[in-house]
């Protein structure tokens, strides 16, 4: 595992817990000798957990749309800044450099980006592991939302169970190093639903 890719706030949030867990985030990330790929701005816990990398030694990779870097929140001190046309950009090419993702709290951007890169895991585009921190509960009813997916019958078990969730960034990056991808396929998951309820 090279490089994990963060999806995090460019807000601190409400709790100092948010702040200081992505800072130990991007300690741990370089304590295990994995580069930080992350949303390229230097505001909120985006900019705590690259700064943290950074201070650490290791390495940090931002990819940013230009209209953002225009405003002037991208992390410009980074010695690889990734400046791009357009969000589907910045995701693709995040996705291309990672050999996982973690979500931090965070708000729209942050949820929408980790669940594109699920779903990709879950039509088998990628087989890399796809993790929450969830820090001070902030995602218990996500995943509680997520749990009823699964009892309506609109989400693998399979799947659901692909998202690895901790507290603590060494015991979600150890559960990376070690995670095999189930063995699903959706298609015949969704063909098997249809024919059940015929």
């Amino acid at each position: 595992m090279k490089n994990v890719c963060v999806f995090c706030g460019s807000s601190p949030g409400s709790r100092p817990e948010y702040t200081e867990t992505a800072r130990n985030l991007g300690v741990s990330l370089v304590k295990f000798g994995i580069g930080l790929v992350y949303g390229g701005a230097n505001v909120g816990t985006m900019g705590t957990i690259a700064r943290s990398v950074l201070e650490a030694g290791g390495k940090v990779t931002g990819i940013i749309p230009r209209h953002l870097a225009e405003k002037e929140v991208a992390f410009t001190d980074l010695s690889d800044l990734r400046i791009v046309d357009s969000m589907h950009q910045r995701k693709a090419l995040m996705e291309q450099m990672s050999d996982g993702f973690i979500a931090l709290p965070g708000g729209l951007g942050t949820i929408e980006e980790f669940f594109e890169v699920w779903t990709w895991a879950q039509l088998n585009m990628h087989q890399k592991p796809c993790g929450l921190l969830n820090v001070c509960q902030y995602y218990d009813k996500l995943l509680e939302f997520l749990d009823h997916t699964v009892t309506q019958q609109f989400v693998e078990n399979d799947h659901r169970r692909m998202i690895i969730v901790e507290s603590e960034p060494i015991t979600l990056i150890e559960r990376f190093r070690a995670y095999h991808p189930p063995v699903t396929d959706k298609a015949k998951w969704a063909l098997k639903m249809n024919i059940n309820h015929k």
